[in-house]
């Protein structure tokens, strides 16, 4: 009996690094499609950034405002993540009649690690908004 619980263990804990890792994996792909969605907003809205920084607005103001439109995004993909996962918990559990509840730590691990994948990916994007030279911004088509 100790074999066998051993080599479930030893099972179970090969299946929890597999999912670590294509969860990895797809925490980058969707960082680089957050910063790929602020590059292009960046471009499409060069002008009004040319105009803001005409009228007075620091590069700090910039910034931020880009950095908090990559944490809304990433925020909500994180909570429709955890709708999603907690739908199909409840499916899975009632179909397999295990009792399961949802771990309070883990939605906000969740919800904080979606707003630091919101600031890391989002910062290049917003840095380089807020660079930007007014007058080239203004003359850009």
């Amino acid at each position: 009996m100790e074999s066998m619980v051993s080599s479930m263990t030893e099972m179970l804990s090969t299946v929890s690094v597999a999912i670590s890792v294509i969860a990895g994996i797809s925490l980058l792909v969707g960082g680089i499609g957050v910063m790929n969605i602020m590059l292009v907003s960046i471009t499409e809205r060069t002008r009004e950034i040319g105009t803001r920084k005409a009228l007075g607005a620091t590069n700090g103001s910039i910034r931020l405002q880009f950095i908090v439109e990559s944490i809304v995004i990433c925020l909500t993909g994180g909570f429709i993540g955890i709708v999603i996962g907690l739908g199909i918990a409840a499916g899975v559990s009632n179909m397999l009649g295990y009792a399961a509840s949802p771990s309070v730590e883990g939605i906000i691990f969740s919800v904080t690690f979606s707003v630091f994948i919101g600031v890391f990916f989002g910062y290049y994007p917003a840095n380089k908004a807020a660079k930007m030279n007014p007058i080239e911004a203004l003359r850009y088509e």
